[in-house]
């Protein structure tokens, strides 16, 4: 696909824009609070379209769009759409928690609960699984974007991609990252309902897309089905959702730098409105892709990129360019941002430098971001062999080594406070090798059933740990005085909206 001079300076313009902007409001960030939470002052919609931005990227554009273009259809749309009900309960569950406790990272709340042991592991599986898995795919799926439609090669564009991310990341932290998220989230979502009409409009119209398609308009698949079925979603989504949601530092981050619990709720309501959009903006698509050149891809994962190269118009190609660059700069930026994060304060201020002075964290911040980078780019290139059965595959099924553990650990802890240190650090350390011998010995279990086996499992260990040497009173969590935890009255009605939307979708779709 050719860009034209237009083009060219659309997208030179629109990037213009992003690193101005986000450069120009994270210029005073001088303490670590400043550069990770982005001094604490974070408004709502910034934290909503920031959450969306930071979460739907290449990996949604590539790898979403290509299950739907597959034998998953529609039903791919599960995992947001769930998601936008869960985030809304995580709004006035947990969040209030960690507010009200004033933390920096998740791992963090794990040493107030149990100790500097369970903060640690977490830290680092962490840390791992950002840099080996989530960085990784997102470099990975951005390369294939610009092969796909430029014929770039899959080694220069994930460089590309991965320092541009960095550089400014790794200037102005959290607030940059925020800033630049209110650009490239709008400009991603815009470019994908663009998409959508005009894929529509190719394919002949709703009503003949919809016949043709018939087969992949589900929203619930067989239980023997080996993409996503049924027995997967209601076992074992919702602990990778209260994970990903409420758990999940490169998610929460935001949150944890609200500037009032209101501005908290309402953001992360407002990102779960926000993903009722991807079903339009991403599946469907894809599905559209391959009714039309479905004859011409190589792997289902080329559906979004094909339909790009295809269908845009001279004039448009430019915005949707900048569109999909911004998707993969935007995840990666806040995966950057989460994981040296966790780095600097979890791992090497707790663990070896606690009085560490404030320029120091900032400078091992930036260098970790650095490192962070250099590292994905070295291993992504790997993820274009076809055994790791599509990117978004990739991503979902490795992570199940740390959902169960840490969604148990989070969850037994706040239940039962009689819950021992030694219970919380058994479950972290029993969730990836529980997982990894189901992933080993019983691989045609579907991965979500297996996390959901080995979810329940931690609850045993920790059930029986609990009952042998109890706590005789309860750890005290610390508390921020200034923070008002009473929830408005107009977030509750706001998110019963977004919960009673989710539910229409599914049962049209039925």
């Amino acid at each position: 696909m050719e860009l034209k001079a237009f083009d060219i300076i659309v997208f030179v313009c629109f990037f213009a824009v992003v690193v101005g902007v986000s450069l120009f409001k994270s210029r005073k960030e001088k303490s670590s609070e400043d550069y990770f939470l982005a001094g604490r002052g974070l408004t709502w919609w910034l934290i909503g379209v920031s959450i969306v931005a930071a979460n739907i990227s290449t990996e949604q554009f590539v790898g979403m769009a290509g299950q739907g273009a597959g034998d998953v259809g529609l039903a791919v749309c599960n995992w947001q759409l769930y998601g936008s009900f869960g985030i809304v309960i995580i709004a006035f569950t947990l969040l209030p928690r960690f507010l009200k406790a004033g933390i920096y990272t998740m791992p963090e709340y794990l040493e107030y609960r149990y100790n500097s042991t369970a903060r640690g592991i977490m830290a680092l599986m962490t840390v791992v699984i950002y840099v080996a898995v989530l960085l990784t795919a997102v470099l990975y799926s951005g390369g294939i974007t610009l092969r796909t439609i430029f014929g770039l090669k899959m080694v220069h564009g994930v460089w590309l991609i991965g320092l541009t991310a960095a550089a400014y990341t790794a200037w102005g932290g959290l607030k940059a990252v925020a800033w630049a998220d209110l650009f490239q989230g709008g400009g991603l979502l815009v470019g994908g309902i663009i998409t959508f009409i005009l894929g529509l409009k190719a394919c002949g119209g709703w009503e003949n897309f919809s016949t043709v398609n018939q087969g992949k308009l589900h929203m619930v698949l067989a239980p023997e089905h080996p993409g996503l079925p049924w027995t997967g979603v209601i076992s074992g989504m919702w602990i990778v959702l209260i994970y990903y949601c409420g758990l999940n530092q490169f998610i929460v981050q935001r949150n944890l730098a609200a500037k009032t619990l209101r501005d908290g709720q309402l953001g992360v309501i407002f990102a779960g409105a926000l993903w009722l959009l991807v079903p339009f903006a991403i599946v469907m698509p894809g599905i559209m892709s391959y009714q039309l050149y479905g004859s011409e891809m190589k792997s289902p994962d080329e559906a979004f990129p094909m339909l790009i190269r295809n269908l845009i118009p001279s004039g448009l190609r430019g915005f949707m360019f900048a569109a999909i660059a911004g998707a993969v700069i935007s995840s990666l930026a806040s995966m950057l941002n989460s994981a040296s994060t966790i780095f600097t304060m979890d791992v090497y201020k707790r663990m070896f430098h606690q009085d560490a002075a404030q320029k120091r964290l900032l400078f091992l911040g930036r260098v970790m971001t650095m490192v962070f980078v250099v590292t994905g780019c070295l291993l992504a290139p790997a993820l274009d062999d076809p055994k790791f059965g599509g990117v978004f595959q990739f991503i979902q099924q490795f992570q199940g080594y740390i959902w169960p553990g840490v969604v148990a650990a989070f969850l037994f802890g706040m239940m039962v406070t009689t819950a021992p240190p030694i219970s919380g650090v058994a479950a972290l350390i029993a969730g990836p090798i529980i997982y990894g011998l189901f992933q080993q010995f019983a691989p045609e279990v579907h991965f979500l059933i297996q996390v959901a086996l080995t979810f329940n499992l931690v609850l045993v260990i920790m059930g029986l740990i609990t009952f042998i040497k109890p706590l005789k009173e309860p750890r005290k969590l610390p508390v921020r005085k200034d923070l008002d935890v009473k929830t408005a009255p107009e977030v509750k009605v706001i998110g019963g909206l977004v919960m009673a939307s989710v539910v229409l979708f599914i049962i049209v779709f039925w």
